[in-house]
């Protein structure tokens, strides 16, 4: 069996582990690191549903759907039994969102696409709607290794932004109107006045829906985010099942209220 056959239709590329080793960031899921690790597998997956499915949403694009931490998940645990079936000797351990490695810098360097300059991972096919996976084995496959490339650096991201969080020197979280939707407490008023105007009650796309790379971005093959789709969320809504159940109820409601008593 190729690793082909293993991951479908989802692009997958191979990166070596000793090239982030030194990049590694201290949490609890570093512990499952592969003793002597060689090999990255980074599994992109695609969520975008297509224009139609986003009407008059309310939340960010990642979050439409059921949490992707559960649907990926299930689908890359899948994968890591099937390798470690595939090459019994060896040790897989998988990782989504918690995970030590820098996730973007292992997509490029396996070869799946760019950096953009909203430090967001670009792939050319999917553009940038994408959830990124890896498996860590020590086993040595065959590696890709590419040198790290940027976006065309057209720049319509750090233009588009609407409270300028984006620059030549990264993201401004403290701007960032993504980052200001997930803090908990009272919100400033200009938060509330920009939430409210964009319509973002969870997240914010606008930069990416300004990337050229985008424009043409295929449909997901992932069923399941389109099973689940739920594109507009009102207070009192159940967050259990969603992307921002971390964050609580009272968040999510807090938002969504402030949006719609300033778009009576």
């Amino acid at each position: 069996m190729e690793l082909k056959e293993i991951f479908g239709s989802l692009p997958f590329g191979i990166s070596s582990f000793e090239a982030v080793k030194h990049m590694l960031f201290e949490c609890a899921a570093k512990k499952r690191l592969p003793e002597n690790a060689k090999s990255i597998i980074t599994v992109l997956f695609p969520y975008y549903l297509g224009e139609e499915y986003y009407e008059n949403s309310n939340i960010s694009r990642y979050a439409v759907s059921a949490d992707y931490h559960i649907t990926a998940s299930e689908m890359l645990n899948k994968f890591t039994q099937k390798l470690k079936c595939l090459y019994p000797e060896n040790s897989f351990e998988a990782f989504i969102d918690n995970s030590p490695l820098p996730e973007v810098f292992c997509a490029v360097n396996a070869g799946l696409g760019v950096f953009g300059k909203n430090r967001l991972f670009i792939n050319e096919e999917y553009g940038s709607w994408v959830f990124l996976g890896e498996i860590v084995t020590d086993r040595e496959f065959d590696i890709q290794n590419k040198e790290i490339s940027l976006c065309s650096g057209c720049n319509k991201c750090i233009e588009a932004c609407p409270t300028r969080a984006l620059g030549e020197n990264g993201v401004n979280k403290d701007l960032c109107l993504s980052h200001l939707s997930q803090k908990k407490g009272e919100l400033s008023e200009e938060v509330i006045q920009k939430m409210a105007q964009y319509n973002c009650a969870w997240g914010c796309d606008i930069c990416q829906k300004s990337c050229p790379m985008n424009k043409l971005a295929k449909v997901t093959p992932i069923k399941e985010f389109f099973e689940t789709a739920r594109p507009t969320v009102k207070a009192g809504d159940p967050v259990e099942g969603r992307a921002f159940a971390w964050r609580g109820q009272k968040t999510i409601d807090r938002n969504i209220n402030a949006i719609n008593y300033n778009n009576p």
